[in-house]
């Protein structure tokens, strides 16, 4: 920061003076420009402005510096330049940590922060007129608020993700841990090994390092364009964050506003189509197909309908490979995927191979194309990034299922993930119903034995209403992995919630409608035969499909409804403000899952 300039009672402000005929709106803004050791002259200027996200977890320990490095980037090319600009301080957004709060009732909150974060980016943005933006953004609900406040506002305006944390180190085995390895080994009865994977698994700074979450928006808001390609990959802790990539974010934004470049020139059906693409070769997190439809929203596209449909979406899982050996399904975190090759690498042979479309906008400048042929990625290593001819996994990474228990379609699986189970196709289960995920985290830890092969849990009333805020199961499906590893069986898992992208097994989530809403899943009793046929993309209750069957469990539910005064008895009462707005307007997974913005 410069020396602030001293006090004076005489200022002569640019601009023509019917914008600086009030003086008790300019006062103010002289004040701040003092105090940020700026040119006062410029109080009217376009603004420029950094946004970062920040919460109680080590995925935001590094955002700060970043901002702080982006700041004096353009805090330097608005002086070298003279450029007629200004700079505003840094704003900070909220951030939940999914990680701490997975299996609490606090993460409820953590789908809501994505909405919440939108709310306070977009008015950041409105209120302070704000003419270009650089984010940088962490952990995996505020990357996608911010986008969609950006794609809203449609100002020019780039992303800076903050990056991956590095894998640990279990101190006796010396194999690599991270946070998933430290979930699945909460069911570890030796306290001193629990005690060892806390204090190792998750060390230095960063997000979640494998492809979860994190990664996989991150990956995705990369090829939608929003942020170079090469900045994707690289750890939290990598200097090139600091030293090199804060003056080609800014040479971005001074790019996309000399050609006039905004975020829904970018924000296309074509380039959202890439994104999704990119994201199931990679086997990614099953969210995605809660933000990719929000951020749609948020550019004035249905995704169903202008980018892809249900149907179109199986299709390409069908004959989609995964090509990266990455956890929770492989071997490597996003580290070895920066190592051999990074974001490009994927990206170019999936191009190649004529998955994508190269002819979509970026924030260079550039189409995809353009931008991969800059950046000249190598090869695919078929250790870490596999071609699509010799890929790490045959067919894409998720599927969309429909049936009696999903009769608009929506219900989600990742494919990649799937450790067991599935016999020609098909996977057929006994039901074993929980109306909380509490009550199955009880029954897990109490009543291990009580699980069997060929089960299929079903939680429910945590949808997005039902939750409300349609939280995380990681912790749930962390313990049946764990289990199904021990005893080697197959527990499968069906939900009207969401699961992290580092949930592995047989796991179904955004089963719609939800059971607050009595949904088919609503209906569903212990004992009922389930079936998930992936040949068919369909999941079904043997039960339901007697129509006399349905209609009797369908009164009798909504009995006990009206008995309750118009909620179900098993729905938990909320009284937190924002709690209660997200029960009331709460959109469906195959909207978004976040809160309806009208």
């Amino acid at each position: 920061m410069t020396d602030r300039p001293e006090s004076s009672t005489s200022v002569t402000v640019r601009g023509s003076s019917a914008r600086t005929s009030n003086p008790g709106r300019d006062v103010q803004r002289v004040g701040t420009a003092r105090f940020l050791g700026e040119d006062v002259t410029k109080i009217h200027d376009p603004v420029w402005a950094v946004i970062g996200n920040l919460g109680d977890s080590q995925c935001y320990v590094g955002v700060q510096e970043k901002v702080a490095a982006v700041q004096e980037a353009m805090s330097r090319r608005i002086a070298d330049d003279d450029r007629s600009n200004r700079l505003i301080a840094p704003a900070f957004t909220v951030g939940v940590s999914d990680g701490q709060l997975n299996g609490t009732p606090q993460m409820r909150f953590s789908l809501i922060g994505r909405e919440l974060v939108n709310d306070a980016a977009s008015v950041h943005i409105a209120a302070n007129q704000v003419a270009g933006l650089v984010a940088v953004v962490a952990c995996d609900k505020p990357p996608v608020g911010t986008v969609a406040a950006l794609v809203e506002q449609n100002i020019p305006g780039v992303i800076l993700s903050d990056g991956s944390i590095r894998p640990g180190r279990d101190p006796k085995t010396g194999d690599r841990i991270d946070l998933v390895t430290a979930f699945q080994f909460a069911t570890n009865p030796d306290d001193e090994a629990r005690a060892e994977i806390a204090l190792h698994a998750c060390p230095g700074q960063g997000s979640c390092g494998g492809m979860f979450t994190y990664n996989t928006m991150q990956s995705f808001i990369g090829v939608l364009g929003l942020e170079p390609l090469h900045m994707v990959a690289p750890p939290s802790d990598d200097v090139r964050r600091l030293e090199q990539f804060p003056d080609e974010l800014v040479e971005c934004l001074v790019t996309m506003a000399a050609k006039e470049i905004r975020p829904r020139d970018i924000v296309t059906p074509t380039s959202l189509r890439n994104a999704l693409i990119v994201a199931m070769a990679m086997g990614g997190s099953t969210n995605v197909m809660l933000h990719s439809v929000e951020i749609a929203r948020a550019a004035g596209i249905d995704l169903w309908d202008e980018v892809m449909s249900q149907d179109e979406f199986n299709a390409l899982s069908h004959r989609l490979p995964v090509i990266v050996n990455m956890r929770p399904f492989g071997e490597y975190s996003m580290v070895d995927v920066d190592a051999s090759g990074g974001l490009p690498t994927i990206v170019n042979e999936l191009l190649e191979a004529g998955f994508l479309d190269g002819n979509a906008l970026t924030c260079t400048g550039e189409t995809l194309a353009e931008q991969l042929a800059r950046l000249d990625p190598p090869q695919p290593d078929h250790e870490v990034i596999f071609s699509v001819e010799r890929p790490f996994k045959e067919t894409g990474g998720l599927r969309l299922l429909s049936g009696n228990l999903a009769p608009d379609g929506g219900a989600i699986l990742k494919l990649a993930g799937v450790e067991s189970g599935i016999i020609g196709g098909v996977f057929t289960g006994t039901a074993k119903v929980f109306n909380s995920e509490r009550s199955l985290i009880d029954a897990l830890d109490e009543q291990p034995d009580d699980f069997h092969d060929n089960d299929m849990v079903v939680i429910r009333y945590e949808g997005p209403r039902g939750a409300p805020g349609m939280p995380e199961m990681l912790d749930p499906t962390s313990k049946i992995t764990s289990l199904c590893r021990k005893k080697g069986i197959t527990i499968a898992l069906m939900t009207d919630a969401r699961f992290s992208g580092g949930s592995v097994g047989l796991v179904i989530g955004h089963v719609a409608p939800e059971a607050l809403l009595g949904g088919p899943i609503a209906l569903i009793e212990d004992g009922d035969t389930i079936t998930v046929d992936i040949n068919q993309d369909r999941l079904d209750c043997a039960e339901l499909a007697d129509e006399t069957v349905a209609h009797q469990r369908a009164e009798a539910w909504e009995g006990r409804v009206r008995a309750n005064g118009g909620v179900h008895p098993d729905v938990t009462p909320v009284s937190h403000r924002v709690l209660r707005r997200m029960r009331a307007t709460g959109l469906p997974a195959l909207l978004g899952g976040g809160m309806s913005p009208d």
